[in-house]
């Protein structure tokens, strides 16, 4: 599996450019590395008031269980909470904060 440089605050800046894409190919595999963290460990976008606000939750970790929103922050930006998405599972993967490698970077 692609292993993440947590040092790669270039590729934390590209995502927060462009969140929709399209990526270089070396954030391509960072991506897709995130997409495929274990269900319980992953962030996610609810929508709950159709195209304008999203709450980013984590996934359940059974299967088919309810996803509740409850008190999650909410986004009334589609790309602001793609970002929030990008950085949570980056910290979860990398255990670095991305705020902190754009910082330094």
């Amino acid at each position: 599996m692609y292993e993440i440089d947590p040092a790669r605050a270039d590729l934390v800046r590209e995502f927060e450019a462009n969140p929709n894409g399209p990526y270089s190919p070396e954030l391509t595999l960072v991506v897709n590395r995130l997409r495929l963290m274990p269900i319980e460990d992953r962030h996610v976008l609810v929508c709950t008031r159709q195209g304008r606000e999203w709450a980013m939750v984590r996934m359940p970790a059974r299967g088919g269980a309810p996803i509740e929103p409850g008190d999650a922050p909410r986004f009334h930006d589609a790309e602001e909470a793609a970002r929030a998405v990008f950085r949570a599972r980056w910290k979860t993967v990398t255990g670095q904060d991305p705020e902190f490698q754009q910082a330094k970077g």
